[in-house]
Formats: C-alpha cells, structure tokens, sequence
C-alpha cells in the first residue's frame, strides 16, 4: 500500500497509562469534569468479587462524586441488561459512565452513554453509523488485556439465542481510556492468555485488513504483536509482574486503534459463532480458529504474514510463504505454551455442529468484506474441519 493513499484514522482524545492510576481515579475526573457529580460505574459481578473496583470508587466518592454500580454485566451482553444498565442510569439521573472491566463491560458502557440522554432506541443503533446526537461523557479502564474496547468505536450485542449485532459509530470512542495494570492482577493464566491472543489478532487482521489499512493502524499494530508476543507468557507464567501486565495492556490497546480503523476479518467471523452457540470466551474462540485462518490466508497475504512473523520469530528465515507459516506456527505456540484449549471438541463441539457454525459464520459479512481472502461457506466449513 502507498503511504500516500488517502486515509482517516480516529481514536479517543485521551489515554492515561500508569500503574495505579485508578487508586487516583476521583480527582483525576474531578480536574477533567469539574460540572459533573453523578456517575454510573458499569461493571461485573466477577470483578467486583476481586476487591479491586474498591479503591478506585472510594477514590471517587472523596472525589465527592455520586457513584452508583451497575454489576450486572454478562459475557457478550444481551439486550436485557443493557436496558436494565440503561435504565438504572436514567434512574441515577447519570451525568457520566464509567465502563470498568473488560469488554462486555466497556461494551455495555459506550451504549449506555449513547441511548442515556434519550434520543433513540437501542434497535435503531445497531448497524454503521445510526447513532444520532450526543452521549453522556464516558471514561474506560479495561481489566484485561484483551478486546481493546476501551479505545473502539464498537459495541457488541447478542440479540437472540446465539446471533450477535454491531453497533459501530464515531460516538462510541471514549472521552478518556485508563491502563492501569494493577487492576489486571487477579486474572487467572487462562484468562490472560486468551485475552492476550485476541489483542494479537486485533493486531494481525489490522495489519492486512483489505480496506482500509492505513501507516497509522500498521505501526500501531506491528507496535502491539511486539509489545504481546514478549510478555504473554511472562503474565501467564507470574501473574503478579506487574511491568509484563502494563506491557499487555498497552499492546492491546494499541491494537484496539488499529483494528478500529482498519477492521478485523475471518478470524472473528469464524470465532463469533463458536462464542455465541457453544459460549466459548470470546478470546478463546479467536485462539481455537486463528491457525487455520492464517494459513487459509497465507495465499493472498504471505508477504504481510511474513513482515509480521519478523517481529513474533525473528529467527524465522525463507520465502515470504515460510516466515508466513513460522507465524502460524508460533501463534499455535501461544496456545500450546498456555494451556489452552487447541481443538473444537475440547470445547464440546462436534463434526454434527460444523454446518451450523458455517451458516452462521457467512452471515458475519461486515467482518468477512475485510478478509484478504474471499471465504465461501465451503471454505468456512473446511477450516472448522481443520480445527476440530
């Protein structure tokens, strides 16, 4: 691609990266919203088990901020809790949300802010570019290295049994994005490694998106594989380094720009089904079919495969399609190293479900549009195949 090709890329005004940072959270909104006094901190019940949403909302509270919680969160959200989250915030009279935890959570937060000051309906959001008018303010802290929702335009709703709607709009992005890698410590190895090998194929389906992959989103992304691939197994290994947890935070981060500006593709089709039929984490779905679409790809991008693969496994040597294949290699790696699951059937899928998982994956046309490479339903079948 010619650097000179015409391009827009966007991104949240503000990103504070420290260690600790949340402890410090009241005053800090208090200095950037010195009008405001009613928040709703939007979260799970999972991470407020863990004691660390604590410091950050008694922070708040000195801050002489209203906080009221929203803790209702579940995995890949459905429509009923955002209404309940949405009308807990009309409730509270919110003035500014806070999305604090990791991307269900966030998720939810950018569409509360969004339908809080009552102009539409969460059915008329879904899609490209419906959101009218303003949001409430909205500040995001991410508590795992995963998604990178903290710094997307994008929300992710599950709308029936198991089919999902987007929800992509310039008002998604938030008005400040918090990495504070203390908050990511209680993460158990499987969690870290599955969320961690999500940020990297942010940062890999970015990198050869077909439409709009610009410099700014290929250097964030080769930024983030390299920020990740050096320190995933150092957090999943010892689950207390604090300097490999900020590290991943910000790789995943940084590839939550990228892949907002140059969306992802194949990867997430195909992962999407496995999560919302079988309620497969989202990372994990990613991990299970990542291998066999990057060799089902390799054809039609091997050379940015191969640039990648310099920063993953310097080492690796050969025509561009072997250091694209050493690629693919070590994000199996990464799985194997980690313990995580590798095939369908760990997952309790079956040879019977993979029609269904096709069908449903040729329906995620915004993501497969992207891909390097067309995928017809027998192409989609067959890497099911492959990964089962």
């Amino acid at each position: 691609m010619s650097t000179l090709s015409s391009f827009s890329f966007a991104t949240v005004p503000t990103i504070l990266s420290a260690p600790g940072a949340a402890r410090g959270l009241g005053p800090e909104l208090r200095a950037r919203f010195p009008d405001i006094h009613r928040i709703l901190l939007v979260t799970d019940q999972g991470f407020l088990r863990t004691g660390l949403a604590d410091a950050p909302v008694a922070s708040l509270r000195e801050a002489m901020f209203h906080v009221e919680q929203f803790a209702d969160v579940l995995a890949d959200p459905p429509e009923h809790v955002i209404e309940d989250a949405l009308a807990q915030a009309r409730q509270h009279q919110t003035e500014l949300v806070i999305g604090l935890g990791g991307g269900s959570s966030m998720d939810v937060a950018k569409i509360v802010a969004v339908l809080a000051p009552g102009q539409q309906s969460l059915a008329e959001i879904y899609g490209i570019g419906n959101v009218r008018g303003l949001r409430l303010p909205l500040v995001q802290i991410p508590t795992t290295a995963g998604t990178g929702s903290e710094v997307t335009n994008i929300s992710i709703v599950t709308t029936g049994a198991t089919s999902k709607m987007g929800i992509v709009a310039p008002q998604l992005y938030a008005d400040l994005a918090i990495l504070d890698a203390e908050l990511t410590l209680g993460l158990p190895p499987a969690v870290t490694a599955a969320t961690g090998i999500d940020a990297m194929v942010h940062a890999i389906e970015a990198y050869t998106s077909k439409h709009k992959k610009n410099p700014l989103s290929d250097n964030l992304a080769r930024q983030a594989l390299s920020l990740l691939s050096r320190h995933l197994i150092r957090a999943c290994e010892n689950g207390s380094d604090l300097a490999a947890r900020q590290a991943m935070l910000l790789g995943a981060m940084l590839a939550g720009q990228a892949f907002a500006n140059a969306p992802v593709a194949a990867v997430h089709a195909l992962a999407y089904p496995i999560g919302g039929m079988f309620h497969v984490p989202h990372g994990l779905s990613n991990s299970l079919v990542l291998t066999h679409v990057l060799r089902f790809n390799a054809e039609a991008c091997a050379e940015q495969y191969a640039e990648l693969a310099t920063i993953v496994v310097p080492h690796a040597e050969g025509t561009a399609e072997a250091r694209a294949e050493a690629l693919a290699v070590a994000m199996q790696q990464f799985a194997i190293i980690t313990g995580l699951p590798r095939t369908l059937r760990q997952v309790g899928i079956t040879a019977s479900d993979l029609d269904l998982l096709a069908d449903d994956a040729m329906k995620q046309t915004r993501l497969l549009g992207n891909n390097p490479r067309p995928v017809s339903r027998e192409d989609a079948f067959a890497i099911y195949q492959l990964a089962l």
